[in-house]
Protein backbone atom coordinates (compact mmCIF):
# COMPACT_ATOMS: atom_id res chain seq x y z
CA UNK A 1 0.00 0.00 0.00
CA UNK A 2 1.19 3.45 -0.65
CA UNK A 3 -0.66 4.91 2.40
CA UNK A 4 1.85 6.36 5.16
CA UNK A 5 -0.06 7.39 8.63
CA UNK A 6 0.49 7.67 12.21
CA UNK A 7 -2.17 5.97 13.80
CA UNK A 8 -5.15 7.58 14.96
CA UNK A 9 -5.69 9.47 18.50
CA UNK A 10 -9.31 9.02 20.57
CA UNK A 11 -10.84 12.05 20.32
CA UNK A 12 -10.74 14.44 23.75
CA UNK A 13 -14.01 16.32 22.91
CA UNK A 14 -17.91 15.98 21.96
CA UNK A 15 -18.73 16.35 18.22
CA UNK A 16 -21.95 17.50 16.46
CA UNK A 17 -23.83 14.68 15.09
CA UNK A 18 -22.66 15.49 11.50
CA UNK A 19 -19.16 15.03 12.82
CA UNK A 20 -19.60 11.51 14.87
CA UNK A 21 -21.07 8.34 13.97
CA UNK A 22 -24.50 8.17 15.48
CA UNK A 23 -23.60 4.28 16.76
CA UNK A 24 -20.31 3.39 18.73
CA UNK A 25 -17.04 2.64 16.64
CA UNK A 26 -17.36 -1.32 16.99
CA UNK A 27 -20.69 -1.18 15.27
CA UNK A 28 -18.63 0.56 12.63
CA UNK A 29 -16.33 -1.90 12.68
CA UNK A 30 -17.94 -5.09 12.37
CA UNK A 31 -19.77 -3.95 9.60
CA UNK A 32 -16.44 -3.45 7.82
CA UNK A 33 -15.30 -7.08 9.01
CA UNK A 34 -18.40 -8.20 7.69
CA UNK A 35 -18.10 -6.64 4.14
CA UNK A 36 -14.45 -7.69 4.15
CA UNK A 37 -15.35 -10.85 4.39
CA UNK A 38 -18.26 -11.02 2.02
CA UNK A 39 -15.51 -9.87 -1.11
CA UNK A 40 -12.08 -11.29 -0.40
CA UNK A 41 -9.17 -10.18 -1.79
CA UNK A 42 -10.00 -6.94 -3.04
CA UNK A 43 -9.23 -3.19 -2.48
CA UNK A 44 -12.89 -1.45 -1.80
CA UNK A 45 -13.04 2.44 -2.20
CA UNK A 46 -16.25 3.68 -0.33
CA UNK A 47 -16.60 7.41 -1.58
CA UNK A 48 -18.49 9.78 0.34
CA UNK A 49 -20.53 12.79 -1.08
CA UNK A 50 -19.14 16.54 -2.32
CA UNK A 51 -20.87 19.06 -0.99
CA UNK A 52 -23.06 20.56 -3.71
CA UNK A 53 -23.41 24.10 -5.14
CA UNK A 54 -26.91 25.91 -5.62
CA UNK A 55 -25.66 28.89 -8.16
CA UNK A 56 -22.12 29.97 -6.74
CA UNK A 57 -19.68 27.92 -5.06
CA UNK A 58 -20.00 29.14 -1.46
CA UNK A 59 -23.75 28.77 -1.28
CA UNK A 60 -24.71 25.08 -0.94
CA UNK A 61 -27.46 22.52 -0.95
CA UNK A 62 -28.27 20.89 2.06
CA UNK A 63 -25.84 18.13 2.37
CA UNK A 64 -27.18 14.63 2.39
CA UNK A 65 -24.85 11.95 2.88
CA UNK A 66 -24.15 8.44 0.33
CA UNK A 67 -25.87 5.98 2.68
CA UNK A 68 -23.50 3.24 1.88
CA UNK A 69 -20.67 5.49 3.12
CA UNK A 70 -22.99 6.04 5.99
CA UNK A 71 -23.19 2.94 6.70
CA UNK A 72 -19.80 1.56 6.84
CA UNK A 73 -17.95 5.29 7.84
CA UNK A 74 -20.52 6.81 9.87
CA UNK A 75 -20.09 10.72 9.13
CA UNK A 76 -22.27 13.00 7.79
CA UNK A 77 -19.42 14.92 6.42
CA UNK A 78 -18.79 16.30 2.79
CA UNK A 79 -15.67 15.01 0.70
CA UNK A 80 -14.26 11.98 2.81
CA UNK A 81 -13.60 8.34 1.21
CA UNK A 82 -13.32 5.13 3.00
CA UNK A 83 -10.85 2.56 2.04
CA UNK A 84 -11.03 -1.22 2.91
CA UNK A 85 -8.09 -3.60 2.38
CA UNK A 86 -10.01 -7.23 2.59
CA UNK A 87 -6.54 -8.86 2.37
CA UNK A 88 -5.34 -7.20 5.53
CA UNK A 89 -8.88 -5.70 6.92
CA UNK A 90 -6.79 -2.29 7.08
CA UNK A 91 -9.60 0.67 6.62
CA UNK A 92 -8.40 4.30 5.94
CA UNK A 93 -10.28 7.79 6.23
CA UNK A 94 -9.28 10.05 3.57
CA UNK A 95 -10.15 13.80 3.68
CA UNK A 96 -8.60 17.20 3.69
CA UNK A 97 -7.47 18.83 6.94
CA UNK A 98 -9.11 22.13 7.44
CA UNK A 99 -7.55 25.31 7.37
CA UNK A 100 -7.81 29.16 8.68
CA UNK A 101 -10.39 29.94 6.04
CA UNK A 102 -12.49 27.00 6.85
CA UNK A 103 -12.33 28.07 10.62
CA UNK A 104 -13.33 31.86 10.13
CA UNK A 105 -16.47 30.92 8.25
CA UNK A 106 -17.69 27.99 9.60
CA UNK A 107 -16.24 27.57 12.73
CA UNK A 108 -13.20 24.91 13.91
CA UNK A 109 -14.03 21.03 12.90
CA UNK A 110 -12.54 18.50 14.31
CA UNK A 111 -9.36 16.83 12.76
CA UNK A 112 -9.49 13.90 10.38
CA UNK A 113 -8.01 11.84 12.79
CA UNK A 114 -10.81 12.64 15.38
CA UNK A 115 -13.53 11.91 12.82
CA UNK A 116 -11.55 8.54 12.21
CA UNK A 117 -11.33 7.49 15.39
CA UNK A 118 -15.04 8.35 16.47
CA UNK A 119 -16.32 5.53 13.82
CA UNK A 120 -13.60 3.34 14.59
CA UNK A 121 -11.12 3.96 11.54
CA UNK A 122 -7.40 3.45 13.09
CA UNK A 123 -5.87 5.23 9.95
CA UNK A 124 -6.35 8.13 7.61
CA UNK A 125 -4.20 10.23 5.51
CA UNK A 126 -5.32 13.15 3.00
CA UNK A 127 -6.17 13.04 -1.15
CA UNK A 128 -3.03 13.22 -2.32
CA UNK A 129 -2.21 9.81 -0.46
CA UNK A 130 -5.45 8.07 -1.87
CA UNK A 131 -4.62 8.62 -5.35
CA UNK A 132 -0.93 7.68 -4.65
CA UNK A 133 -2.49 3.95 -2.97
CA UNK A 134 -5.15 3.73 -6.16
CA UNK A 135 -2.01 4.07 -8.44
CA UNK A 136 -0.11 1.93 -6.94
CA UNK A 137 -3.13 -0.83 -6.47
CA UNK A 138 -3.64 -0.66 -10.09
CA UNK A 139 -0.35 -1.13 -10.87
CA UNK A 140 0.21 -4.05 -9.11
CA UNK A 141 -3.06 -5.56 -10.81
CA UNK A 142 -5.02 -5.69 -7.39
CA UNK A 143 -8.78 -6.43 -7.76
CA UNK A 144 -10.67 -2.95 -7.01
CA UNK A 145 -14.01 -2.58 -6.27
CA UNK A 146 -16.61 -0.13 -5.50
CA UNK A 147 -20.32 1.02 -5.56
CA UNK A 148 -22.02 2.55 -8.85
CA UNK A 149 -21.32 5.78 -8.97
CA UNK A 150 -25.38 8.19 -9.35
CA UNK A 151 -24.12 11.85 -9.39
CA UNK A 152 -21.78 13.46 -11.78
CA UNK A 153 -19.17 14.58 -8.86
CA UNK A 154 -18.93 10.22 -7.86
CA UNK A 155 -17.95 10.00 -11.84
CA UNK A 156 -15.30 12.44 -11.82
CA UNK A 157 -13.40 11.30 -8.61
CA UNK A 158 -13.95 7.48 -9.94
CA UNK A 159 -12.46 8.22 -13.61
CA UNK A 160 -9.56 10.46 -12.04
CA UNK A 161 -8.70 7.93 -8.93
CA UNK A 162 -8.69 4.90 -11.30
CA UNK A 163 -7.59 6.95 -14.86
CA UNK A 164 -10.58 5.23 -16.52
CA UNK A 165 -12.71 7.65 -18.62
CA UNK A 166 -15.96 8.82 -17.91
CA UNK A 167 -17.74 6.08 -20.26
CA UNK A 168 -16.35 3.14 -18.46
CA UNK A 169 -16.52 4.19 -14.99
CA UNK A 170 -20.44 4.70 -16.04
CA UNK A 171 -20.44 0.92 -17.04
CA UNK A 172 -18.10 -0.60 -14.84
CA UNK A 173 -21.32 -1.14 -12.43
CA UNK A 174 -21.87 -4.10 -14.35
CA UNK A 175 -18.07 -5.42 -13.94
CA UNK A 176 -18.16 -8.78 -11.67
CA UNK A 177 -16.13 -6.95 -8.59
CA UNK A 178 -18.59 -4.53 -8.79
CA UNK A 179 -21.34 -6.61 -8.84
CA UNK A 180 -20.02 -8.73 -5.69
CA UNK A 181 -19.72 -5.82 -3.92
CA UNK A 182 -22.57 -4.38 -4.27
CA UNK A 183 -24.78 -7.85 -3.39
CA UNK A 184 -22.40 -7.94 -0.61
CA UNK A 185 -23.48 -4.33 0.37
CA UNK A 186 -27.61 -5.18 -0.10
CA UNK A 187 -26.76 -8.40 2.09
CA UNK A 188 -25.88 -5.87 4.93
CA UNK A 189 -27.43 -3.15 4.82
CA UNK A 190 -31.43 -4.44 4.20
CA UNK A 191 -31.37 -6.25 7.79
CA UNK A 192 -31.87 -3.53 10.89
CA UNK A 193 -30.64 -3.76 13.82
CA UNK A 194 -32.42 -2.87 16.99
CA UNK A 195 -30.15 0.82 16.65
CA UNK A 196 -31.39 1.21 13.34
CA UNK A 197 -34.79 1.01 13.94
CA UNK A 198 -34.58 2.97 16.74
CA UNK A 199 -33.49 5.76 14.29
CA UNK A 200 -36.21 4.97 12.05
CA UNK A 201 -38.71 5.37 15.16
CA UNK A 202 -36.91 8.73 16.22
CA UNK A 203 -37.77 10.14 12.90
CA UNK A 204 -41.51 8.78 12.47
CA UNK A 205 -42.38 10.51 15.89
CA UNK A 206 -41.74 13.47 14.05
CA UNK A 207 -43.54 12.55 11.17
CA UNK A 208 -47.11 11.55 13.04
CA UNK A 209 -46.60 15.23 14.21
CA UNK A 210 -46.30 16.24 11.13
CA UNK A 211 -48.82 14.38 9.62
CA UNK A 212 -51.60 15.38 11.98
CA UNK A 213 -51.17 18.55 12.10
CA UNK A 214 -51.32 18.65 8.22
CA UNK A 215 -54.61 17.05 9.08
CA UNK A 216 -55.80 20.05 10.99
CA UNK A 217 -54.87 22.54 9.06
CA UNK A 218 -56.31 20.96 5.46
CA UNK A 219 -59.51 23.02 4.80
CA UNK A 220 -61.18 24.06 1.79
CA UNK A 221 -59.36 28.05 0.55
CA UNK A 222 -56.25 27.32 2.43
CA UNK A 223 -53.24 26.90 -0.21
CA UNK A 224 -51.34 23.78 -0.80
CA UNK A 225 -47.99 25.38 0.30
CA UNK A 226 -49.88 26.72 3.36
CA UNK A 227 -49.91 23.09 4.86
CA UNK A 228 -47.04 22.05 3.97
CA UNK A 229 -44.86 24.95 5.82
CA UNK A 230 -47.37 24.23 8.77
CA UNK A 231 -45.89 20.03 8.89
CA UNK A 232 -42.20 21.53 7.38
CA UNK A 233 -41.56 24.25 10.66
CA UNK A 234 -42.63 20.51 12.99
CA UNK A 235 -40.01 18.94 11.30
CA UNK A 236 -37.07 22.25 11.85
CA UNK A 237 -38.31 22.56 14.94
CA UNK A 238 -36.82 19.42 15.40
CA UNK A 239 -33.80 19.98 13.77
CA UNK A 240 -34.65 17.57 11.14
CA UNK A 241 -34.65 17.54 7.31
CA UNK A 242 -37.11 16.12 4.25
CA UNK A 243 -36.09 12.25 3.89
CA UNK A 244 -37.12 13.65 0.26
CA UNK A 245 -39.24 16.18 -1.15
CA UNK A 246 -42.79 15.90 0.04
CA UNK A 247 -45.94 15.69 -1.96
CA UNK A 248 -48.81 17.55 -0.49
CA UNK A 249 -51.41 17.81 -3.10
CA UNK A 250 -55.38 18.02 -4.36
CA UNK A 251 -53.91 16.38 -7.62
CA UNK A 252 -53.35 12.86 -6.07
CA UNK A 253 -53.84 11.09 -9.45
CA UNK A 254 -50.31 12.56 -10.02
CA UNK A 255 -47.97 9.95 -8.33
CA UNK A 256 -44.78 12.38 -7.61
CA UNK A 257 -46.39 15.97 -7.81
CA UNK A 258 -44.35 18.07 -6.09
CA UNK A 259 -46.44 21.34 -7.00
CA UNK A 260 -47.65 22.86 -4.09
CA UNK A 261 -49.89 26.25 -5.37
CA UNK A 262 -53.40 25.08 -5.86
CA UNK A 263 -56.19 26.51 -3.41
CA UNK A 264 -57.33 23.56 -1.73
CA UNK A 265 -61.56 22.94 -2.75
CA UNK A 266 -64.34 21.37 -1.29
CA UNK A 267 -64.72 17.60 -2.00
CA UNK A 268 -61.47 16.62 -3.44
CA UNK A 269 -59.32 14.63 -1.54
CA UNK A 270 -55.38 15.95 -0.73
CA UNK A 271 -52.62 12.89 -0.98
CA UNK A 272 -49.78 13.97 1.96
CA UNK A 273 -46.29 11.78 1.13
CA UNK A 274 -43.91 13.40 3.75
CA UNK A 275 -41.43 12.34 5.99
CA UNK A 276 -38.35 13.10 7.90
CA UNK A 277 -34.89 11.70 8.30
CA UNK A 278 -33.68 11.30 12.17
CA UNK A 279 -30.53 12.95 12.93
CA UNK A 280 -28.36 9.43 12.50
CA UNK A 281 -29.53 10.01 8.87
CA UNK A 282 -32.55 7.22 8.57
CA UNK A 283 -35.73 8.03 6.86
CA UNK A 284 -39.46 8.20 7.24
CA UNK A 285 -41.73 7.79 4.74
CA UNK A 286 -45.43 7.98 5.46
CA UNK A 287 -48.87 8.90 3.12
CA UNK A 288 -51.95 9.58 4.09
CA UNK A 289 -55.19 10.74 1.98
CA UNK A 290 -57.43 13.79 3.52
CA UNK A 291 -60.65 14.92 2.72
CA UNK A 292 -60.28 18.47 2.30
CA UNK A 293 -64.23 18.87 3.68
CA UNK A 294 -63.23 17.16 7.00
CA UNK A 295 -65.20 13.96 6.12
CA UNK A 296 -64.73 11.08 3.40
CA UNK A 297 -68.29 11.65 0.79
CA UNK A 298 -69.86 7.67 0.20
CA UNK A 299 -67.19 7.41 -3.28
CA UNK A 300 -64.69 8.59 -1.19
CA UNK A 301 -65.18 6.43 1.77
CA UNK A 302 -65.89 3.09 -0.33
CA UNK A 303 -62.32 3.47 -2.17
CA UNK A 304 -60.50 4.76 0.83
CA UNK A 305 -61.66 1.83 3.01
CA UNK A 306 -60.49 -0.66 -0.10
CA UNK A 307 -57.09 0.53 -0.05
CA UNK A 308 -56.95 0.47 3.39
CA UNK A 309 -58.20 -3.25 3.71
CA UNK A 310 -55.47 -3.70 0.95
CA UNK A 311 -52.49 -2.29 3.18
CA UNK A 312 -53.47 -4.14 6.32
CA UNK A 313 -53.85 -7.60 4.32
CA UNK A 314 -50.25 -6.87 2.92
CA UNK A 315 -48.68 -5.78 6.33
CA UNK A 316 -50.15 -8.29 8.41
CA UNK A 317 -48.69 -11.25 5.16
CA UNK A 318 -44.91 -9.63 5.45
CA UNK A 319 -43.29 -12.43 7.13
CA UNK A 320 -39.53 -14.31 6.16
CA UNK A 321 -39.77 -16.05 2.77
CA UNK A 322 -42.79 -14.44 1.63
CA UNK A 323 -42.17 -12.30 -2.35
CA UNK A 324 -42.90 -9.02 -2.04
CA UNK A 325 -44.07 -9.26 -5.20
CA UNK A 326 -46.84 -11.95 -3.50
CA UNK A 327 -47.84 -8.73 -1.67
CA UNK A 328 -48.26 -6.48 -4.45
CA UNK A 329 -50.73 -9.13 -6.45
CA UNK A 330 -52.18 -9.86 -2.93
CA UNK A 331 -53.02 -5.96 -2.49
CA UNK A 332 -53.98 -5.43 -6.14
CA UNK A 333 -56.83 -8.23 -5.86
CA UNK A 334 -58.30 -7.28 -2.81
CA UNK A 335 -58.86 -3.97 -4.86
CA UNK A 336 -59.85 -5.21 -7.81
CA UNK A 337 -62.48 -7.51 -5.73
CA UNK A 338 -64.47 -3.90 -4.58
CA UNK A 339 -63.80 -2.22 -7.84
CA UNK A 340 -65.73 -5.21 -9.84
CA UNK A 341 -68.34 -4.55 -7.59
CA UNK A 342 -68.50 -0.77 -8.08
CA UNK A 343 -68.74 -2.13 -12.12
CA UNK A 344 -65.29 -0.32 -12.68
CA UNK A 345 -63.96 -3.98 -13.90
CA UNK A 346 -65.36 -6.70 -14.86
CA UNK A 347 -64.74 -10.40 -15.89
CA UNK A 348 -62.92 -12.94 -13.48
CA UNK A 349 -60.70 -10.91 -10.57
CA UNK A 350 -57.80 -13.54 -11.23
CA UNK A 351 -58.28 -12.35 -14.95
CA UNK A 352 -58.08 -8.54 -13.91
CA UNK A 353 -55.10 -9.36 -12.13
CA UNK A 354 -53.14 -11.68 -14.09
CA UNK A 355 -53.17 -9.34 -17.40
CA UNK A 356 -52.52 -6.42 -15.62
CA UNK A 357 -55.62 -4.80 -16.20
CA UNK A 358 -56.18 -3.53 -12.42
CA UNK A 359 -53.20 -1.18 -13.80
CA UNK A 360 -55.11 1.29 -15.13
CA UNK A 361 -55.84 2.72 -11.37
CA UNK A 362 -52.86 0.91 -10.11
CA UNK A 363 -49.56 1.68 -12.10
CA UNK A 364 -47.03 1.60 -9.55
CA UNK A 365 -45.36 -1.05 -6.65
CA UNK A 366 -46.55 -1.73 -3.42
CA UNK A 367 -43.82 -0.56 -1.59
CA UNK A 368 -39.86 -0.51 -1.19
CA UNK A 369 -37.00 -0.67 1.23
CA UNK A 370 -36.38 1.99 3.50
CA UNK A 371 -33.73 2.42 5.50
CA UNK A 372 -30.60 5.05 5.45
CA UNK A 373 -32.07 6.28 1.98
CA UNK A 374 -35.73 6.41 1.34
CA UNK A 375 -35.75 4.15 -1.04
CA UNK A 376 -33.06 2.34 0.73
CA UNK A 377 -29.67 1.36 -1.51
CA UNK A 378 -31.84 2.47 -4.75
CA UNK A 379 -28.10 4.26 -5.92
CA UNK A 380 -26.64 0.56 -6.03
CA UNK A 381 -29.08 -0.60 -8.72
CA UNK A 382 -32.71 -1.13 -7.94
CA UNK A 383 -32.74 -4.69 -9.78
CA UNK A 384 -29.71 -5.23 -7.68
CA UNK A 385 -31.64 -4.40 -4.65
CA UNK A 386 -35.22 -5.76 -5.21
CA UNK A 387 -34.61 -8.85 -7.74
CA UNK A 388 -32.70 -11.44 -8.03
CA UNK A 389 -31.90 -14.74 -10.56
CA UNK A 390 -35.18 -16.46 -9.55
CA UNK A 391 -37.31 -13.39 -9.43
CA UNK A 392 -37.20 -10.84 -12.34
CA UNK A 393 -38.43 -7.61 -13.36
CA UNK A 394 -42.00 -8.37 -14.74
CA UNK A 395 -42.75 -6.28 -18.63
CA UNK A 396 -46.30 -5.79 -17.75
CA UNK A 397 -47.47 -2.12 -17.55
CA UNK A 398 -47.47 -1.25 -13.36
CA UNK A 399 -46.11 -4.68 -12.31
CA UNK A 400 -42.72 -3.78 -14.25
CA UNK A 401 -42.45 -0.63 -11.91
CA UNK A 402 -42.48 -2.62 -8.72
CA UNK A 403 -39.00 -1.50 -6.70
CA UNK A 404 -39.27 -5.02 -5.02
CA UNK A 405 -40.29 -8.33 -5.78
CA UNK A 406 -37.62 -11.19 -4.04
CA UNK A 407 -39.04 -12.88 -0.85
CA UNK A 408 -38.19 -10.47 2.18
CA UNK A 409 -35.89 -11.44 5.20
CA UNK A 410 -36.76 -11.23 8.60
CA UNK A 411 -35.32 -7.67 9.92
CA UNK A 412 -36.11 -5.73 6.80
CA UNK A 413 -37.79 -2.60 6.44
CA UNK A 414 -40.25 -2.12 3.93
CA UNK A 415 -43.03 0.55 3.03
CA UNK A 416 -46.55 -0.79 2.31
CA UNK A 417 -48.21 1.88 0.17
CA UNK A 418 -51.24 0.27 -2.37
CA UNK A 419 -53.51 3.53 -3.99
CA UNK A 420 -55.77 3.68 -6.38
CA UNK A 421 -55.80 6.79 -8.82
CA UNK A 422 -57.66 7.52 -11.82
CA UNK A 423 -55.50 9.12 -14.27
CA UNK A 424 -57.44 11.38 -17.08
CA UNK A 425 -54.63 10.72 -19.71
CA UNK A 426 -54.04 6.73 -19.36
CA UNK A 427 -57.60 6.59 -19.23
CA UNK A 428 -57.30 7.87 -22.90
CA UNK A 429 -54.56 5.99 -23.71
CA UNK A 430 -55.89 2.99 -22.79
CA UNK A 431 -59.46 3.73 -23.98
CA UNK A 432 -58.02 4.47 -27.47
CA UNK A 433 -56.31 1.47 -27.61
CA UNK A 434 -58.81 -0.94 -26.50
CA UNK A 435 -56.37 -2.34 -24.43
CA UNK A 436 -58.33 -5.06 -21.84
CA UNK A 437 -61.53 -3.57 -22.92
CA UNK A 438 -63.53 -7.52 -21.57
CA UNK A 439 -62.50 -6.15 -18.34
CA UNK A 440 -62.60 -2.46 -18.29
CA UNK A 441 -65.80 -0.58 -18.22
CA UNK A 442 -64.57 2.54 -19.86
CA UNK A 443 -67.57 4.55 -19.07
CA UNK A 444 -67.64 3.65 -15.26
CA UNK A 445 -64.01 4.99 -15.29
CA UNK A 446 -64.71 8.36 -16.97
CA UNK A 447 -67.26 8.91 -14.67
CA UNK A 448 -64.40 9.40 -12.30
CA UNK A 449 -62.19 11.93 -13.74
CA UNK A 450 -61.15 14.41 -11.49
CA UNK A 451 -61.65 12.11 -8.21
CA UNK A 452 -57.51 12.29 -7.66
CA UNK A 453 -56.19 9.67 -6.22
CA UNK A 454 -55.88 7.27 -2.15
CA UNK A 455 -52.30 6.26 -1.58
CA UNK A 456 -52.07 5.03 2.10
CA UNK A 457 -48.46 4.17 3.17
CA UNK A 458 -46.95 2.71 6.32
CA UNK A 459 -43.33 1.96 7.23
CA UNK A 460 -43.06 -2.39 8.18
CA UNK A 461 -40.74 -4.23 10.50
CA UNK A 462 -40.67 -7.58 9.10
CA UNK A 463 -41.16 -10.08 12.07
CA UNK A 464 -41.04 -13.82 12.33
CA UNK A 465 -45.03 -13.14 13.48
CA UNK A 466 -45.67 -10.57 10.49
CA UNK A 467 -45.58 -7.07 9.89
CA UNK A 468 -44.93 -4.68 12.42
CA UNK A 469 -45.94 -1.06 11.44
CA UNK A 470 -43.44 1.54 12.77
CA UNK A 471 -43.27 4.42 15.12
CA UNK A 472 -46.47 6.15 17.14
CA UNK A 473 -49.79 5.59 15.71
CA UNK A 474 -50.54 7.75 12.40
CA UNK A 475 -54.41 8.60 12.01
CA UNK A 476 -55.07 5.94 8.83
CA UNK A 477 -58.72 4.59 9.37
CA UNK A 478 -61.07 7.11 8.39
CA UNK A 479 -62.69 8.06 11.45
CA UNK A 480 -59.28 8.71 13.13
CA UNK A 481 -58.38 10.68 9.92
CA UNK A 482 -61.82 12.48 10.29
CA UNK A 483 -61.37 12.99 13.86
CA UNK A 484 -57.28 14.63 13.67
CA UNK A 485 -58.63 17.05 11.20
CA UNK A 486 -60.66 18.60 14.01
CA UNK A 487 -57.33 18.41 15.49
CA UNK A 488 -58.53 15.74 17.93
CA UNK A 489 -55.44 13.90 17.60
Amino acid sequence: MAITSDPVMSPADPAPPAMRGVFDPDTYRARREALARAVPGALLLVPGNAAKAMDFRANQYPFVQDGTFRYFFGLDQPDLAGLIDTETGDAWLFGEATGIDEAVWLGSRPSLGELAARVGVTRCADGAALAATMADAIGRGRQIAWPPPYCAEGMVTLARLTGQSLARIAASANAPGNLALVRAIVGLREIKSAAEIAEMEAALAVTARMHHAAMAATRPGVREHEVVGRFEGIMRAADLHFAYQPIFSGRGEVLHNLRYDRVLAAGELVVNDSGAKSHGGYASDITRTIPVSGRFNALQLRLYETVLRAQQAAIEACRPGVRFVDLHLLAARIMVEDLVDLGLFRGAVDDIVATGAYALCFPCGLGHQIGLDVHDMEALGEDNVGYDGENRRSALFGLRNLRLARPLRRDMTVTVEPGLYFIPELIDMWRGEARHAGLIDYDAFDRLRGFGGIRIEDDVHVTAEGGRVLGPPIARSAHDVEQAMQGDA
